[in-house]
């Protein structure tokens, strides 16, 4: 993929969801996973040869044109498999005033970790409100736990986990 551009599912960002995070927000589907979890809702997303290609300039646009949100949600896919673009847009968002909620496979934890190699990942927590982390779990699937699909994920405060150098989960949902 080009410097600059960004992989996402769908051409348009997906508004007024009340699913993906607090609040009324838009939904950014980035293209491409490779966790492959088994009844994974979206997997149309996991190839990272689908969706359509644009400019991260153009997502900025749409980002302004967005009217009565209170935040933009990065899902996918994984958006922490194109870790550039996530962190250019969720600093765009944070910038705009809005709210940042991020959906990824991997644990808040395999991030720290995937940092220690590319710095990339720490400038994308540090624009990310709320990280819901892990993999989806099919024999752990639960319509207890909101804004999630198995009780394994967690909702992760990532200003107070970066912080305290632990997880803090955001405390409305534990």
């Amino acid at each position: 993929m080009r410097k600059g551009y960004v992989r996402l599912a769908v051409p348009e960002i997906q508004t007024d969801s009340i699913v993906d995070g607090e609040g009324i927000r838009s939904v950014i589907w980035f293209q491409g996973c490779s966790h492959n979890c088994p009844s994974c809702h979206n997997p149309e997303t996991h190839s990272f040869d689908g969706g359509v290609e644009l400019s991260i300039d153009k997502v900025k646009k749409m980002i302004d044109e967005l009217e009565y949100q209170t935040g933009v949600t990065f899902s996918g896919g994984d958006p922490m498999m194109q870790v550039e673009a996530l962190e250019e847009l969720a600093k765009y968002v944070k910038e705009k005033g809005m709210n940042v909620w991020c959906y990824t496979g991997y644990t808040y934890e395999e991030v720290l970790e995937l940092a220690k190699k590319n710095n990339h990942y720490i400038k994308a927590l540090e624009n990310i409100d709320y990280l819901v982390d892990g993999r989806f779990v099919l024999d752990l699937k639960s319509f207890d736990v909101e804004f999630r699909g198995s009780s394994n994920q967690r909702i992760i405060d990532v200003a107070k986990s970066l912080k305290n150098g632990k997880v803090v989960k955001y405390s409305k949902y534990k």
